[in-house]
């Protein structure tokens, strides 16, 4: 099986149908996006040689060569590697590094940081503009068939943020990506022809899984001209299109819900907003529903069973009549069908409805494991069962929620952020003896970072230093939004620092 044969298939079904829109603008209809799809996987496989399963890695804005990549890609039988945009040249050199990528398609304002990472990649051969003549030489190429690929072909290879100073890369097949892709309509949304939705969270992550539904059942893509988030822009954007779905993270939503209460935007042609990625307070989701009426759906997964662990559909955020129903928007839904969660203890035993322990997951949603990383993959997969790090209960209704995050994880505005990375940046300065790296609350993005740091005995540093390390290590998301110089780190007995305690003296 193939991805690519969803594309052929609403092709066939509906090829006048629009399929892309920049902005306002339709692009292309299903029948030109198959053309230009299987012209661009000739030029992927003839045109630069790339042989079916090598890597093609994507550090692109949003826009609708993206989409038209991913089908290529996967037309050609190449697996894509969606990078986060905001990510730092060495950062980006280590994900070319480890999956060999081939290929790097651009936007021009990324074109630097790519190029400067490409120096630290023999393999990676081109690093290609998608707005220049090069790129428009490969979508006039032979048009190929879509390639013999098997199910657990991986399609696309998603990088974790470095847990361990390094990311993860999640090897996801065709099959996973099938997997969820059926899910959506079983458990999230329904979606017709002619539907839309618009892509304004990134597609490197969470928003480009959803083309596959939409793509799936005809619906339009729709990349905003900004290639991002603009509350202003999306409610124009609206306007113009009809039936849209919107994947945000819970601060996009608080966003939109503010916005949408000054100005009183028409909203009549949003359909569904699919919200994820980080924790979404009961008093936010409440008025969000109060201004766009029962247009939420929630969704709980995480990389490595992408966007597919359990769901909260628009009725069950409808049932305001239930007795447990503000219990019920704390939580993160019920499994999607098909998919077995378990709430375990430390030698990964079910515990009973109530009791807090790990959350574990196990389906065809489930990736293969971790890219070069086999020690990784057997931790994360132990007795067949994904683990996710993830820690809360399950109520007897089946209902899943979430407690505490291990390791630490920082969500700030959607991004995962791991506080080891950062820590590893700020030791490497010469003045700090220890660095502890916590997250704070914080009304709009969820947390932000906050970097704890005592100084070496008789040496000074400053915030502006760390800083200035930071940005030249790490992406400028990651970065600490604030620094706090203590004389000593709150430890236990066994001088494991207490992050606890540092979130409490903050």
């Amino acid at each position: 099986m193939n991805l690519a044969l969803l594309l052929q298939r609403s092709a066939q079904a509906f090829p006048h149908q629009p399929a892309v829109a920049l902005g306002e603008r339709i692009v292309r209809d299903y029948a030109g996006l198959a053309e230009r799809v299987a012209r661009l996987a000739g030029g992927l496989r003839h045109g630069l040689g790339l042989l079916p399963g090598q890597r093609v890695a994507l550090v692109m804005k949003n826009c609708p060569q993206y989409l038209e990549l991913f089908f290529a890609c996967w037309q050609a039988g190449l697996a894509v590697v969606p990078i986060n945009a905001k990510l730092h040249p060495r950062e980006l050199a280590f994900i070319f590094l480890d999956t060999a990528a081939g290929a790097c398609f651009v936007t021009a304002e990324l074109a630097g940081g790519a190029a400067a990472a490409q120096a630290e990649a023999p393999a990676l051969s081109r690093v290609i503009d998608v707005d220049g003549a090069e790129y428009a030489a490969l979508a006039r190429a032979e048009p190929i068939a879509p390639a013999e690929t098997g199910p657990l072909d991986i399609a696309w290879l998603f990088y974790t943020s470095g847990t361990t100073g390094q990311p993860k890369g999640v090897m996801i097949s065709h099959a996973n990506l099938l997997a969820a892709t059926l899910a959506y309509f079983v458990d999230v949304d329904a979606i017709a022809p002619g539907d839309s939705i618009l892509h304004a969270a990134p597609m490197s992550h969470g928003s480009g899984l959803y083309i596959l539904p939409h793509v799936a059942k005809a619906a339009c893509n729709v990349a905003p001209e900004s290639g991002g988030f603009d509350e202003a822009e999306i409610f124009a954007l609206l306007r113009a299109h009809r039936g849209a779905t919107l994947f945000a993270a819970p601060t996009m939503v608080k966003r939109l819900t503010a916005h949408a209460e000054q100005t009183q935007p028409d909203s009549a042609n949003l359909k569904t907003i699919v919200y994820g990625g980080g924790p979404m307070y009961v008093e936010d989701c409440k008025a969000a529903l109060r201004v766009f009426g029962c247009k939420l759906a929630q969704i709980y997964g995480q990389g490595e069973s992408p966007m597919t662990i359990s769901a909260m559909d628009k009725t069950l955020h409808a049932d305001t009549a239930h007795h447990r129903y503000e219990q019920r928007l704390a939580s993160v839904g019920r499994p999607f069908t098909g998919i077995e969660v378990r709430v375990a203890d430390a030698d990964d035993n079910p515990l009973p409805s109530g009791e807090v322990g790990e959350v574990l997951v196990r389906g065809p949603t489930v990736m293969a494991g971790y890219l070069n990383n086999p020690k990784a993959s057997e931790q994360a997969l132990r007795n067949g069962w994904l683990h996710t790090g993830d820690v809360g209960f399950l109520n007897e209704e089946g209902f899943l929620t979430l407690r505490d995050r291990s390791k630490d994880l920082i969500i700030s505005g959607g991004s995962n952020i791991y506080p080891r990375e950062v820590e590893e940046v700020l030791a490497r300065h010469p003045a700090v003896a220890e660095a502890a790296v916590v997250g704070a609350p914080d009304a709009e993005w969820g947390e932000t970072v906050v970097a704890c740091v005592v100084a070496r005995p008789g040496m000074q540093v400053s915030a502006g230093e760390l800083d200035s390390l930071c940005l030249d290590h790490i992406a400028r998301f990651k970065r600490p939004k604030r620094y706090v110089f203590l004389e000593a780190l709150p430890k236990n007995a066994t001088g494991k620092i207490l992050k606890t305690e540092l979130r409490r003296l903050l």
